[in-house]
């Protein structure tokens, strides 16, 4: 199925277009029109002239030019001649935002599902219906109802997501945390566009690093298995899987109309294929925003080297549980790094970087030593904000900027206000570090992408993680 009419093209044609604030079909048209995007605009409305300011159609036949996407934003009982008229006129694929199908309840609206799924066959990719619709960022695509996901910034983590609800908590935190994003889809319903096909295209995309999927239910999980593994090695899957008891699962059902299925059988799929599957929303986005960021670590040797002891026994403890080895430095690193550090401080492993506070060039220097060590595969680095070491964030980032690791670093940089706020931004565009709010998200994230860069290329798993 070829998915680049639908995700990257050139004319938009939305039916069920308005100037109403009350419709759906005026926030699509605010959302087309928010950055705004570079294509052509079709409203059709057969009682507007023009809407936003945009000259409308009265029908979509009237539109002269081959149409890529047509947006439907009409009651359910009008979908099916709007779609047989997309057909008619060669539209190359839907967006279907339009509910009460298959997810309501009584038969009439899976019966309707049916006769749309009948019409349309595998003849164009449809995304939906019941779907808050989807978002291209590099493309400057936001074809949905919410102009507010225009505001995430461009980058490699797509998310596809069966609800419009999980769509708009992710997409929100992901700015909230500088996550740079490909793709936010609503699959909704799934009439022809489904989490395998998505998957085949992602894996084939030049934007794309990493693929999450938020999944509550489908009715063929080979076809999603068989995905993964066919993708798994050429880009890292991460799953959300929701439905873990008998209510949640009739939840699901009303939801986007799929039973959510055993839990257990779905993690283990998942990992077998080459996917890791996580528990919670926070964990989802850390693993999207490390792969955005970072190379992932060759091995589970970590280093942590914290400014203040307690977020280092945090973190230590966190590596034990997660099955990362923290191990005593070798002989050459710990000399070099008693020859900087004074005898008070803790210089094994973790290394408190207290006493350096007011000398932030030393505190790189050890950051630097540490990440030369062979022994070493990634580091843990934690600073929190105290007015004595103001300086230690912009003079580390200066630092490896000039020399840039060849390891990942797991960053927890805490400070109030915009204290330390640019250097964190540039670090993480550039692929210096991947911050994170607690020590604990930091060493998850570390240990999720070893596990899941094993599975993708079928390592032997070692140690123990609370992650299988």
């Amino acid at each position: 199925m070829d998915l680049l009419p639908l995700l990257r093209p050139q004319t938009v044609a939305v039916v069920g277009a308005s100037d109403d604030p009350s419709k759906l079909g005026f926030h699509v048209i605010k959302s087309l029109t928010f950055w705004p995007y570079k294509g052509r605009i079709h409203p059709v409305n057969p009682k507007r002239a023009s809407v936003m300011g945009i000259p409308a159609h009265k029908d979509l036949r009237e539109v002269e030019s081959q149409i890529d996407l047509a947006i439907i934003v009409v009651p359910n009982k009008a979908v099916e001649g709007v779609i047989a008229a997309c057909l008619e006129r060669h539209v190359r694929s839907i967006v279907l935002i339009t509910a009460g199908f298959k997810e309501s309840e009584g038969k009439e609206g899976a019966l309707l599902q049916e006769r749309l799924k009948g019409l349309v066959a595998d003849r164009i990719p449809v995304v939906g219906p019941n779907t808050f619709g989807m978002v291209s960022y590099h493309q400057r695509l936001n074809a949905s109802f919410t102009p507010e996901f225009s505001l995430a910034s461009p980058g490699g983590a797509a998310i596809i997501s069966q609800s419009g609800g999980i769509s708009h908590l992710m997409g929100f935190l992901a700015m909230e945390q500088d996550i740079g994003l490909s793709y936010v889809v609503g699959l909704g319903n799934r009439l022809t566009v489904d989490f395998q096909h998505m998957l085949y295209h992602l894996a084939a995309d030049e934007f794309t690093k990493v693929a999450g999927l938020y999944v509550e239910g489908i009715e063929e999980p080979k076809m999603l298995l068989k995905a993964i593994k066919d993708v798994s090695s050429k880009i890292p899957v991460v799953v959300m899987k929701a439905g873990k008891g008998e209510l949640a699962d009739k939840a699901s059902l009303s939801h986007t109309g799929s039973l959510a299925g055993n839990q257990q059988n779905y993690r283990f799929g998942v990992l077998q294929s080459g996917g890791l599957v996580v528990d919670d929303v926070h964990s989802f986005l850390d693993l999207l925003k490390a792969y955005e960021t970072l190379t992932p670590p060759k091995g589970n040797r970590v280093a942590i080297l914290s400014g203040q002891a307690g977020p280092g026994i945090v973190a230590l403890d966190s590596c034990v549980e997660l099955g990362l080895h923290v191990k005593p430095f070798g002989w050459k690193t710990l000399s070099e790094i008693e020859e900087i550090l004074p005898p008070m401080a803790i210089r094994s492993n973790p290394v408190d970087l207290g006493p350096l506070w007011y000398d932030e060039f030393a505190l790189l220097k050890v950051v630097k030593k540490v990440l030369k060590d062979p022994e070493i595969d990634a580091v843990l680095f934690l600073m929190m904000f105290a007015s004595a070491n103001l300086n230690s964030i912009p003079v580390l980032l200066e630092g490896l900027l000039d020399e840039r690791p060849q390891k990942p670093i797991f960053t927890c940089i805490m400070a109030p206000g915009q204290i330390w706020k640019k250097e964190i931004r540039e670090g993480e565009e550039k692929g210096i570090f991947c911050n994170f709010p607690t020590p604990e998200r930091a060493a998850k994230a570390c240990a999720g992408m070893l596990l899941l860069e094993r599975r993708r290329h079928r390592q032997t798993k070692n140690g123990r993680t609370s992650w299988t």
